[in-house]
């Protein structure tokens, strides 16, 4: 909890805390002082100037005072403090309909009547808790809208779909096999530098693909592959047949065209269908989460109503375990997130030594950022749990997902896919108690002692999450990652980091124009 007092004295503003336990106390001489009492008695303190005038026309408070005497103000002082630090019943402080609403009814009240100290003492902590109560449900209302400002699909993205899967059914150019036969053999070249982007949407994938190419050295030596699903391939393979980033090579596919997952029981489906089912069940809705949840902190309601966030149920977002699969005749791929921007050449990661490592990436508990880079397995695994406690530890540095260089002829050797399905299988058997939401926990497991950690240069993350990332250091980032509810192409992006990915975008392309997509 913080407390801002107005120069004037005039406003007094309660924030809710960060990190500060309701329970700590302080040693002052012989006795233990708690928390809030320290706060009362500061908020005390901020008002008894104001109160001076008031306690000058009492004459007497609880039969000791002289009138305004200054030993009878140091002795009221004393025995509120001493009140403050008595145990009074939580009946006593729960708020009351009279409880005054404003500082001003506050003092109206006292004015009009002589209370003693433990009066005194204990409508003040019922304002404060009042007040504590306000700022709960706003910031309960502030994520509830966050969320749903983050998980609804823009009118422009729903626009941009819908026209161009009507081009790809009326305009033959937008219905090219991409990549064009004569570069079909580049898709299992190894010499070629491979990257692949799962995306269901449309716009997110456009400036990826054109941020990739746009900086490479030697784009004609570049393969980009574009796995989306079946509602979003028409619209996807219109785009990139009508906007072609030529010399670079563009495969456009849609999954179900992957024989691979075609042929029987495909685990990712299964998983994906199974913890659907358990988080409908045991998380509800999100004005559930919210109407339920009385005494829970806003941060903790805030991860709930992240977990029913669509991305963390979505095929795009779990695809990435069956490279290997997808991708037999490959040996090396750098896998892309949609909400990231290449600012950088990006062939210079195939001369990344691995040292027999399947996964190079950053590692995410060091840096200046303490914000976005204090990052450990406990921030994402439930360490209470035994399953959890048992088998790895805490305080382990955790990694991005968004730039990893797979390297998946040394992924073929391992277990790797196989631990992930297990350790999902027992979250959803443990009621998703091992972990909350993401792809990122079960990852950290499934790759645990096989990440090769590269230079904090190639994946700068925070930019969705956090605003006091500046302008001049994104921009010295070699790729730049959106993680986080504020992503680039909504409302509630940060409006001083969005020209970084809105710079990709041509908007006098009569597809952008015609839904209207621009920067706010």
């Amino acid at each position: 909890m913080q407390l801002h007092v107005s120069p004037s004295l005039r406003h007094v503003t309660v924030f809710p805390g960060k990190g500060v336990r309701e329970f700590i106390k302080v040693r002052i001489g012989s006795r233990w002082v708690s928390y809030r009492m320290l706060f009362y008695s500061l908020l005390f303190f901020t008002f008894l100037l104001r109160f001076i005038f008031v306690f000058s026309t009492v004459d007497t408070i609880d039969g000791d005072l002289s009138k305004c005497s200054t030993i009878g103000i140091y002795y009221l002082i004393i025995k509120l403090l001493y009140t403050l630090n008595e145990a009074i019943s939580e009946e006593e402080v729960e708020p009351k309909s009279d409880i005054p609403q404003t500082l001003q009814d506050f003092m109206a009240d006292i004015k009009q009547t002589t209370p003693d100290a433990k009066a005194f003492a204990l409508k003040l902590r019922q304002m404060v808790l009042l007040l504590e109560q306000r700022t709960r449900k706003a910031k309960i209302q502030e994520y509830l809208y966050r969320h749903v400002a983050s998980s609804s699909i823009p009118k422009h993205l729903h626009c941009l779909a819908l026209k161009l899967a009507n081009e790809h059914s009326n305009n033959a150019a937008a219905r090219l096999q991409l990549p064009s036969a004569d570069l079909v053999p580049t898709l299992v070249d190894n010499s070629f530098f491979h990257f692949v982007l799962a995306s269901d949407n449309v716009l997110a994938a456009s400036v990826v693909a054109k941020s990739l190419i746009k900086n490479a050295l030697h784009p004609r030596k570049f393969v980009l592959h574009i796995i989306t699903d079946r509602k979003t391939y028409a619209p996807m393979q219109a785009w990139f047949s009508l906007h072609p980033l030529a010399p670079a090579v563009i495969e456009v596919k849609a999954l179900h065209q992957f024989d691979w997952l075609s042929k029987g029981k495909v685990p990712v489906l299964e998983a994906m269908e199974k913890d659907q089912r358990v988080r409908s069940k045991f998380r509800g809705g999100s004005s559930a989460i919210v109407a339920k949840n009385n005494t829970e902190k806003p941060q903790v309601i805030a991860a709930k109503l992240q977990a029913l966030s669509p991305k963390y149920n979505s095929l795009m977002n779990h695809i990435r375990i069956h490279l290997p699969e997808l991708f037999p005749s490959l040996n090396k791929v750098v896998f892309l997130d949609d909400d990231i921007v290449i600012q950088t050449d990006l062939s210079a990661l195939w001369d990344i030594d691995m040292n027999g490592k399947v996964n190079g990436a950053v590692e995410t508990c060091r840096g200046e950022d303490s914000f976005v880079m204090s990052k450990r397995f406990k921030s994402y695994l439930n360490f209470s749990h035994p399953l959890i406690a048992n088998s790895f530890d805490p305080n382990e540095c955790a990694w991005a997902y968004g730039m990893n260089i797979f390297d998946l002829e040394a992924w073929r050797k391992t277990n790797i896919t196989l631990t992930y399905y297990h350790w999902l299988e027992q979250n959803l058997k443990s009621d998703l108690s091992l972990w909350q939401l993401g792809t990122l926990p079960p990852g950290l497991i499934a790759f645990h002692g096989q990440v090769h950690v590269i230079d904090p240069f190639w994946h700068m993350l925070g930019l969705g999450y956090q605003d006091n990332t500046t302008l001049s250091d994104a921009e010295t980032a070699g790729v730049i990652h959106f993680n986080g509810r504020a992503k680039p192409w909504l409302d509630i992006a940060f409006p001083q980091l969005r020209p970084l990915w809105a710079k990709y975008i041509d908007f006098s392309d009569k597809f952008i124009k015609g839904c209207h997509i621009r920067v706010y």
